[in-house]
């Protein structure tokens, strides 16, 4: 089935530098995307902060750190979430001096558009706006909603922070760069993330390449 991406940015997409369609087109039936890379930063240098983010790394969305050289992985698989949406579910591993730590989100195709539902619990919800630029991948959130005791909260804008993602490809270095930032209004900077890595499709049966689905 066509990747979220596909659907929500059709032509637009053939834009993207070749190296970059493995990772935003369609990963076929029986096969997952694997990545390999090192951050070279991650989280944020505010300690001040890492109390909330000790509550966001319970559900595996942000974590209370600030390191660099940080080893990682990702692994990629194509979902259908309750509603019948396109996805993509992801598991981002990042090797801490403290021990490993999992992000899991899944980039969803709705009929509004891209939306990414992020932790295990999928509590919060950020809608995308997508665009190609010079062979990369630009991806800004413009709002977020929380889902709490069966109800779901749009924040308002003055207090929704604003994620910033670009995905681009280094022919020199021959990996994927993704780099991104999380801001608040007032706050300022609240998380970020910069590194490299290796892609690839491969088969869902090989080892290291599954995991579990948690957004349907």
């Amino acid at each position: 089935m066509p990747s979220p991406y596909e659907i929500a940015l059709g032509p637009a997409l053939d834009g993207l530098h070749p190296r970059l369609r493995a990772y935003f087109g369609e990963i076929p039936p029986g096969s997952v995307g694997r990545g390999e890379g090192v951050f070279a930063s991650v989280g944020t240098p505010r300690r001040w902060l890492w109390p909330v983010l000790s509550v966001l790394g319970r559900q595996g969305i942000l974590f209370a750190a600030w390191a660099s050289d940080v080893p990682f992985t990702v692994t990629n698989r194509p979902l259908v979430d309750a509603d019948g949406n396109t996805a993509v579910g992801a598991l981002r591993t990042f090797v801490f001096a403290s021990g490993s730590r999992t992000m899991t989100d899944a980039i969803t195709a709705t009929p509004t558009g891209l939306v990414d539902v992020l932790g295990i619990g999928r509590r919060l919800e950020a809608p995308l706006r997508a665009r190609v630029d010079g062979g990369a991948l630009r991806l800004t959130s413009h709002g977020v909603t929380v889902a709490l005791g069966g109800r779901r909260l749009r924040l308002p804008g003055w207090l929704s922070p604003r994620v910033e993602l670009t995905e681009r490809f280094d022919d020199e270095t021959e990996r994927q760069q993704v780099s991104l930032t999380l801001e608040a209004p007032l706050v300022g900077r609240l998380y970020e993330y910069e590194g490299r890595f290796t892609y690839t499709v491969v088969p869902s049966e090989q080892p290291g390449s599954e995991h579990r689905d948690h957004s349907s």
